[in-house]
């Protein structure tokens, strides 16, 4: 079956550019494979992988390529001048020893990435005291009669002892709660020096919840007040670690300047890009220890890669490999019970058992949900209810920090960005609704009460992409509108509406969007037809968002054919 190959402009330019730099004359099949190359990085590969388009047929403003065999393919792209082999001359392009076609500067990414990873992962923390650790392994891990707070003993173990770990697991299995405690015994090892600790994550809002993780944790810890005091609760965004430069790609610190700190823990690190890791662990100090947290089952990064689950990937299934004793998955989770409707059908989905969690969703038992798919004429209608009852507390909130709070216990989540049933459509259906019912009122685009989502990063206000907040009445500036945001310290700040960053109403948000956040009850809305972006991860990732309850409408057919769908994003990593 041919491929109606929709090339996009960014590709057709550069395949053009790479192949006016070539000596001799370049063919169409040539030029097609650069523009392929290009279009992989666009869908998050790294990389295009010459055996996953063997014999395939694409069809290219209505003329036919067939490619040839993978041997034929790969002769004909050794054969330019413009591929570089690894270790060669510095090319555009690099072909690796397994037929993947890079751009070289993810090559590159990818090189540095790996070497650095597996360098770490295979280096012994010194000076720890194996006397001081077991005793706080013992205070801060005690026992409960099933497997779980050993592995958590086990991934602190692992921390303290390794440059490098890995610590995933679904949301509410503890990642935070076990990183708070590594903590505390990193600290209680000072050995009268103060270590240097950064917390970070990829995103405003994702830090915000780790700075409130910790606060909330530390108090309850079995260890001494001085301890407690000095476990550190700033948490910034990687941007901010690395020290964003004006007008530049590259950040204050690198391998030049390295990071000033002993150790180095990111959470939600599967949102973490490649291009991103790959500056992280390029700053860090060559003796200095970095700890991953993060679910391997989400989404990946927007951006190419997919760095966390080729990390975990590597160490559950190499045994050989350095990384096999750097990761440790949590499994038991402490938000669901057992059996529990979301826990099941988070599992199921996982699994690719399509079957039983349409069975599952359709049972409508253990706070899941499921409804058919209202036509566009009648999704007004059909939502309304869900969404008065979801929104009425947040909007008759009677100050900035409860609208806030209350506004976290319903979200609307949907796999598309345009359309009646992307984020678009539903934010503007949304508002009609809560108009209707004199809930707000629509006489000016900054209303009391609009949701907010900042989409560009603002260094300078402090406000980044993904930060949530709403539009509420100023006590302080005489009752005037102003965008309300959670602060560090557990508060709210204020910004006048005209100076805020570009950004969007929030009623409705990607599921790609909620990566980073909890909500009490979800209703995700999926398309009415299958696509590209519908993938059992997709769905992971919505469904595992929600604390009590999970909502799903949508077509049977389109359901059963996520959940069959495995993201697939080619990378070349060796560890």
């Amino acid at each position: 079956m041919s491929i109606e190959y929709q090339e996009r402009v960014i590709d057709r330019h550069f395949a053009t550019f790479i192949c006016c730099q070539a000596i001799g004359e370049v063919s169409d099949l040539f030029r097609l494979v650069v523009s392929l190359a290009s279009s992989a990085i666009g869908k998050g590969s790294s990389c295009l992988n010459l055996v996953d388009i063997e014999g395939e047929s694409y069809v290219v403003e209505k003329r036919e390529f067939i490619m040839p065999r993978f041997e034929v393919l790969r002769e004909l792209v050794m054969s330019s001048s413009v591929v570089g082999l690894p270790g060669g001359q510095l090319r555009p392009l690099v072909l690796d020893g397994s037929g993947r076609l890079y751009l070289y500067r993810y090559w590159h990414y990818e090189q540095e990435l790996a070497r650095i990873v597996l360098q770490k992962a295979g280096a012994i923390s010194a000076n720890i005291d194996e006397a001081l650790l077991l005793d706080g392994l013992a205070r801060l891990f005690p026992g409960s009669g099933d497997d779980e707070p050993d592995r958590q003993k086990e991934a602190a173990v692992a921390a303290m002892h390794r440059q490098f770990s890995v610590i995933s697991g679904a949301p509410g299995t503890g990642k935070t709660s076990t990183v708070v405690r590594i903590l505390a015994l990193l600290l209680e090892q000072d050995r009268g020096r103060r270590q240097r600790i950064a917390m970070a994550a990829p995103t405003g809002k994702a830090a915000a919840r780790l700075k409130k993780s910790i606060n909330d944790i530390k108090n309850s810890l079995d260890c001494s007040c001085e301890v407690k005091a000095a476990i550190p609760d700033d948490v910034v965004t990687i941007h901010r670690l690395l020290g964003t430069l004006s007008g530049s790609a590259r950040f204050r610190h690198s391998a030049k300047n390295p990071l000033p700190f002993d150790t180095v823990i990111v959470d939600e690190a599967s949102m973490v890009a490649l291009p991103m890791m790959s500056a992280l662990v390029a700053a860090l100090r060559p003796d200095a220890r970095l700890v991953l947290l993060g679910d391997r089952d989400q989404l990946s990064s927007v951006e190419p890669g997919s760095v966390l689950g080729d990390l975990c990937r590597a160490g559950a299934e190499n045994l050989t490999s350095p990384l096999s004793g750097s990761l440790v998955m949590l499994e038991k989770n402490y938000r669901f019970q057992a059996g529990s409707g979301i826990a099941e059908i988070s599992r199921a989905v996982n699994a690719g058992l399509e079957g039983e969690a349409l069975e599952l969703l359709k049972s409508s038992e253990g706070g899941i949900f499921w409804q058919k798919l209202p036509v566009r004429e009648e999704l007004q209608s059909t939502l309304a209810k869900k969404v008065v009852e979801g929104y009425r507390g947040y909007l008759e909130a009677t100050s900035p920090l409860e609208a806030l709070e209350q506004f976290d216990c319903f979200r609307l989540l949907c796999a598309l960005r345009e359309g009646t049933y992307g984020v678009g459509g539903l934010n503007h259906t949304v508002e009609n609704i809560l108009a209707r019912e004199g809930l707000i009122s629509l006489k000016n685009s900054f209303y009391r009460g609009r949701p907010l989502m900042i989409t560009v990063n603002n260094h300078a206000m402090r406000l980044f992409n993904g930060d949530t907040g709403i539009l509420f009445p100023d006590s302080e500036h005489g009752g005037e509108l102003r965008a309300f945001f959670p602060a560090p310290d557990g508060g709210v700040r204020s910004i006048a509406p005209e100076r805020l960053p570009l950004h969007e109403t929030a009623y409705a948000i990607t599921i790609h969007k909620s990566q980073g956040s909890e909500f009490g009850r979800v209703l995700m809305m999926l398309p009415p037809v299958d696509g590209e972006l519908m993938t059992r991860e997709l769905l992971y990732t919505g469904i595992t968002r929600a604390k009590e309850s999970v909502e799903i409408w949508a077509n049977e057919e389109v359901f059963s054919a996520a959940v069959r769908k495995k993201t697939k994003r080619s990378s070349g990593f060796d560890f």
